[in-house]
């Protein structure tokens, strides 16, 4: 195989392509950790809430934290988006090998 046999070029593409979607697994199982976290926060200052009658900062915090968990959300789901993409593309990858082997 020579660098411009297709087949090679096909297969190329197609490690780089799983390499993507590994480093895209690992953002996402990232952000559903630091997720994990904000809301394990969330509870923490929802319980100081019902224990204390002085709420003001913790109000603040709460909002604070349902923002954070706003954006997480947001880049997780586009990670994931990403994700489906990639996937996407190795498919058609996977089909052009097919085609080269049945060829």
């Amino acid at each position: 195989m020579t660098d411009q046999d297709p087949r090679h070029v096909a297969l190329t593409r197609r490690l780089a392509l799983v390499v993507d979607v590994s480093a895209l697994n690992a953002e996402a199982l990232r952000l559903t950790q630091a997720l994990a976290g904000i809301e394990m926060e969330v509870l923490r200052i929802e319980l100081d809430m019902r224990k204390t009658s002085s709420t003001g900062q913790l109000v603040q915090d709460l909002h604070e934290a349902h923002e954070k968990a706003g954006t997480i959300q947001t880049a997780r789901a586009e990670c994931e988006e990403r994700i489906v993409a990639t996937e996407q593309e190795i498919e058609k990858v996977d089909h052009l090998l097919a085609g080269m082997n049945s060829g």
